[in-house]
């Protein structure tokens, strides 16, 4: 055959393969901001499927692109897994080393939003230091870490009963991201001796979930386990669903996983692996590694690399972050946000201090050392009193930094799910406080207010710039003082009234006018923790 007729038959052959495509293209339809999963069902086997680079082009009508990773979900089968910000009608085609991934088509019509959908969190140019969602609505991030989350429900083949069960309480209460692992194993201190009594809410040393072949003590790292990610998938639609972030910790050092060695070629599939397939969910943050200094695991140089590897495939560009705040702190450029551990007695200080330090990005403590107390003795902390945890957070919000929550029934290998359903000697957490807290930042919106602590005196301050003045009180506060100056009643139309918030019950006092040598003591002194609510009467 002369070239000129073999290469017009190459090209004749590539183009009925592309109207063959183009004949079966499949049309999907999936709302704004909602994750849909396109299958691609191949008849035959591509070696070594988990080290295989696979993308479809997205384009809309009007010229962008996304790249959207190709993953394999097991049997032949592999997966595009797709969301957008952008409405109207996607068409892609694959690309692949592989020919058997190359060249498939199809389109994608993205509808309407949802109305309680705001899309993926992001950072505001405008409002540097504060977290929003895609379509310009402020997040006020309230944290709760549950580690295990991945096993709550692995052992259930058709639903996830217990993990629907306990986020719903979770999210009555005000809870909107949970703090997790990809994959934990076990804890390395004793446990409690009462645990032995309720073996359900043990989930530690899992001997059949592993996210590789074999399992972690004797594991395969030849290739990973589908359906440990299968399983996984679960947990992060089913916070999609109830609009809940997955602050998703890729590794854990301190919770006996056997991992492979770093920087192998296991490690990276592994990682990889992770970043391509859960991307696409808008609900979802990066954090490199929980506590990703310590424990002699890992060094600075291997985690630059995982964010560098990270952000090369990160094609939805969800924030990434570090649980590490010496890691955070000596190279802000390379995080999205600050993660900070800080147990000091002085948080308030501590939090404004790191506010201050990082003034164009928010502040994150995800863990401040307030574990409340639960039926078990799992990991105290330094803090387990309800009262004083929840002051914890109180205290690091007035300094402008979000917070999180630990429960020692949940945070860790212990997990009651029912926790309202339990003995009645059983010690039930106060969720409830939090919902109070929640609810208040809802009123009086977090990212608008600014914490002023020169004009702290006595309690703890916030503005925004209406001059409404937030002042946490704590309990055993007596009063302030007629030297407050910023509280007095102004003359003309600048009349100003106060009313007071409870923050254990959310109770608020009636509005009443301020008064000339006004005084202000809590209704609740001795009693709980309050909020002086100051406002200017328009």
């Amino acid at each position: 055959m002369s070239r000129l007729k073999y290469v017009f038959f190459t090209f004749l052959g590539s183009f009925l393969l592309c109207l063959s495509h183009l004949a079966h293209a499949q049309v999907y339809a999936v709302a704004k901001w909602e994750v849909i999963d396109i299958p691609i069902k191949l008849k035959q086997t591509i070696e070594q499927p988990f080290q295989l680079d696979a993308n479809a082009i997205f384009t809309h009508p009007d010229g962008d692109k996304m790249t959207v990773p190709i993953f394999y979900d097991g049997n032949n089968r592999w997966l595009i897994r797709f969301s957008a910000s952008k409405q109207g009608q996607w068409q892609f085609i694959t690309q692949s080393a592989s020919d058997l991934l190359t060249g498939q088509t199809g389109e994608v019509i993205v509808e309407p939003a949802k109305a309680d959908n705001h899309g993926a969190i992001v950072l505001n140019p405008q409002d540097k230091q504060n977290f929003y969602y895609e379509d310009g609505t402020p997040y006020f991030l309230l944290g709760f870490e549950m580690d295990w989350l991945y096993a709550l429900d692995y052992h259930n083949q058709t639903g996830t009963p217990k993990s629907d069960h306990f986020l719903s309480i979770l999210k009555q209460n005000g809870f909107n991201q949970i703090v997790m692992n990809v994959f934990s194993y076990d804890v390395s201190w004793e446990k409690d001796e009462r645990l032995k009594q309720y073996p359900e809410h043990d989930f530690g040393g899992p001997k059949d979930i592993f996210p590789f072949l074999g399992n972690n003590d004797n594991p395969d790292y030849s290739a990973l386990n589908v359906e440990f990610f299968q399983k996984l998938d679960r947990s992060v639609q089913l916070l999609h669903d109830k609009r809940m972030v997955a602050h998703l910790m890729i590794y854990v050092w301190n919770k006996l996983v056997n991992w492979p060695d770093m920087n192998t070629q296991a490690d990276n599939m592994y990682f990889d692996y992770v970043v391509k397939r859960y991307q696409a969910y808008p609900n979802v943050i990066w954090d490199i590694s929980k506590e990703a200094l310590f424990y002699g695991r890992a060094d600075e140089a291997y985690i630059k690399n995982r964010i560098e590897r990270l952000r090369a495939i990160n094609y939805y560009e969800r924030l990434v972050t570090v649980h590490d705040y010496k890691y955070c702190s000596k190279y802000p450029e390379q995080v999205d946000f600050i993660s900070t551990q800080d147990w000091g007695s002085d948080i308030y200080n501590l939090m404004i201090n790191a506010r201050n330090k990082f003034k164009d990005k928010p502040v994150y403590n995800i863990e401040h050392g307030g574990y409340e107390e639960s039926p078990y003795l799992v990991f105290p902390g330094d803090y387990t009193d309800p009262e004083v945890s929840l002051r914890r957070n109180w205290l690091t919000q007035f300094a402008g930094v979000y917070s999180t929550y630990y429960w020692q029934a949940a945070a860790w290998n212990v997990i009651i799910y029912n926790p309202y359903q339990q003995p009645a000697d059983f010690i039930i957490p106060r969720f409830d406080y939090f919902k109070h807290l929640n609810a208040f930042f809802e009123r009086f919106t977090f990212a608008d207010f600014k914490p002023i602590p020169w004009k702290n005196g006595s309690a703890y301050t916030m503005m925004n710039d209406k001059e409404t003045y937030l002042i946490y009180v704590p309990k055993e506060n007596y009063q302030f003082s007629r030297g407050d100056w910023y509280l007095k009643p102004k003359e003309g139309k600048n009349k100003r009234r106060y009313q007071w918030f409870n923050t254990l019950t959310g109770e608020y006092t009636p509005a009443k006018t301020i008064k000339k040598d006004q005084l202000f003591i809590s209704p609740w002194r001795g009693e709980a923790d309050a909020v002086l609510v100051s406002e200017l009467i328009e």
